[in-house]
């Protein structure tokens, strides 16, 4: 037992994991003080309980909260690599809440051509989810944004180096490149549809659009001269494409809003690998088939870098490109982060068959969302799945998504470990299915109490 002095909350009758990856105690109490995990007692050992707040949660399990090392649109500055134009104010809330509300605490929001201040909500009302921002402030990686859209950029966001952003609050590089600016799902469910709906007047699904996209320039986009072949045509004839414009004119639509960006991406990619191995910051790298090569040389030319193959479950790779992928990367140092997209329970684009050769391999270092055109599943439903399917324990399941990330990223080094010392933030959650929240402390304080974003009032002293 460890005494605890000063509390402002027991956590009573409660299975422990403490994001260790091996740790999980079935019984004991856990004790808050000054924002801050105080005290933790085991088995038939208590805490002192007398005059201070108790949340007894009759068994149920007890972790760090989550930390989403890959999250978008949870800002109020401009999205994606594309620069584009914020998210209604309304929405960047309501992913917030989406984020808190299925057990995250701690969260990177990877738009990196935002800014720190775009974090305040212009409201004025806080938020519980402690959010911090990555820069993409290269050279490349705005004109890559600009190749593509670019409106959500302003003077400001023009006006600073990466460098500066960092100054400003930024703890991490990134996001290099994007669906957006390297062909990826970004492309098919919102600039491919878009572009092909202005010469044809249809608008394709999105899955549509990423056929039409592969059979055009080869699943890793390396036709740049291309022309309509004969599966083209016909695909277009499939589409209907063709009542209204020529293969040929759908064939430039296609090329245009795909290729143009993909050069500055690129380079983009080497400036923010460049400035990892400068600032020691991690670098968070857009992993897909098209630019996993260049991710690989960039790994091989700036061996000190700190490089995350962002999404290395992406949907682009077979399983066994993935694998091998990884493999290759992890040689060098690069660490593997998979992201949750709609692939555990909504499938709207993506299945989960890369994500289980990952985990099946024990090739992945940090589990996240991304952003899956706002269709992301959450954390721990991934964590759920690994562990009914046999994959993982759940310390080691829940550790690619607490302390895990928290060693890889030091600005979040205070938290993601259930121990004396750290931070207070804390998921509680059925134990047979972490992914049921039920309450959420993040810095000490309750947020989310039976699964509703809470008010200030505290839990019964008893």
């Amino acid at each position: 037992m460890v005494e605890g002095r000063g509390l402002n909350l027991i956590i009573a009758n409660t299975a422990i994991i403490t994001g260790d990856g091996k740790t999980i105690h079935p019984k004991g109490h856990v004790g808050i003080g000054d924002g801050k995990i105080a005290a933790v007692s085991l088995g038939s050992d208590q805490l002192p309980l007398e005059g201070t707040p108790i949340l007894d949660v009759g068994g149920a399990t007890s972790f760090p909260g989550v930390i989403n090392s890959h999250a978008h649109g949870c800002t109020f500055g401009p999205v994606m690599p594309s620069g584009s134009k914020p998210f209604h104010a309304d929405d960047v809330r309501y992913y917030r809440n989406r984020h808190l509300l299925s057990g995250t605490t701690t969260l990177l929001n990877v738009c990196g051509l935002c800014l720190p201040d775009d974090i305040a909500d212009p409201s004025g009302a806080p938020h519980p989810l402690r959010i911090f921002s990555t820069t993409a402030h290269s050279p490349s990686s705005r004109a890559a944004a600009f190749d593509i859209d670019g409106s959500g950029l302003g003077p400001r966001h023009l006006a600073v180096s990466a460098e500066e952003v960092i100054l400003q609050g930024a703890v991490a590089l990134g996001e290099g490149g994007g669906g957006q600016t390297l062909g990826g799902g970004a492309q098919d469910y919102a600039f491919l549809p878009k572009a092909i709906a202005e010469v044809t007047g249809v608008l394709v699904h999105a899955s549509e659009a990423k056929r039409l996209k592969e059979v055009l320039l080869g699943r890793s986009l390396q036709d740049l001269q291309p022309s309509p072949n004969d599966r083209f045509v016909a695909l277009c004839d499939e589409l209907h494409l063709l009542e209204s414009a020529s293969a040929d004119k759908v064939a430039k639509a296609v090329a245009a809003s795909v290729l143009k960006p993909m050069r500055n991406a690129f380079l983009g990619l080497a400036e923010l690998a460049e400035l990892s191995e400068r600032t020691g910051l991690p670098a968070i790298l857009h992993n897909a088939l098209p630019s996993a090569h260049h991710i690989l040389a960039l790994a091989r030319a700036f061996p000190s870098a700190r490089l995350i193959a962002a999404h290395s479950n992406h949907p682009s790779f077979s399983p066994e490109e993935a694998v091998a992928n990884a493999r290759l990367l992890r040689e060098c140092g690069v660490k593997i982060d998979v992201s949750t997209l709609d692939c555990i329970s909504t499938h709207w684009r993506n299945s989960a068959e890369n994500l289980d050769a990952l985990i099946g391999e024990k090739l992945v270092d940090t589990l996240s969302t991304d952003f899956a055109g706002g269709h992301w599943d959450g954390i721990l439903e991934a964590v759920h799945r690994m562990v009914v399917k046999g994959q993982l324990s759940a310390p080691q399941a829940l550790s690619l998504a607490t302390g895990n990330v928290a060693s890889i990223f030091g600005a979040f080094n205070d938290a993601g470990r259930l121990e004396i010392g750290k931070r207070a933030d804390i998921v509680v959650a059925d134990g047979l299915n972490l992914a049921r929240v039920r309450h959420v402390i993040i810095g000490g304080q309750l947020v989310v109490m039976d699964g509703t974003i809470a008010n200030s009032a505290p839990p019964t002293v008893t």
